[in-house]
């Protein structure tokens, strides 16, 4: 059997807890965030859980 490759763009952008919960950054930190209200900016820096629908494409992605 070959062997299963981790794909690593996946890796960068999500991370898998303990809980097998599944963690990734919220959009729109990059720029254009002067305009913003300072609640919207706090809110950016706090990571965000995903659906349960995309756990199982995402395990396939990464599997170890």
């Amino acid at each position: 059997m070959p062997k299963v490759k981790t794909h690593k763009a996946t890796a960068k952008r999500f991370t898998i807890t303990k809980k097998n919960k599944i963690k990734a950054r919220k959009s729109g930190h990059d720029h254009f965030n002067a305009h913003e209200s300072g609640r919207i900016v706090r809110q950016k820096r706090l990571d965000i859980n995903l659906d349960k629908d995309l756990h199982k494409t995402i395990k396939f992605l990464m599997p170890y």
